[in-house]
């Protein structure tokens, strides 16, 4: 997938000016996901539902240590 054109955003909750966080561009039929700390590397692609469920459940808690 070519994603040269997305706009990618970085959290707001970022520290060190967005070097420290994920970023997230939303596409026509998916969420990309990004280390904003090596943007040419690994993109993961998640179903926009299954993003916001992913949302919900770092919101909640669910994966804190």
């Amino acid at each position: 997938m070519n994603l040269s054109s997305a706009s990618w955003r970085t959290s707001s909750y970022s520290s060190g000016g967005g070097n420290q966080c994920v970023e997230v561009a939303a596409l026509t039929a998916a969420v990309a996901v990004r280390d904003s700390k090596d943007p040419e590397g690994p993109v993961h692609l998640f179903h926009p539902a299954a993003f916001r469920d992913l949302l919900a459940r770092i919101k909640r808690g669910d994966y804190s240590g």
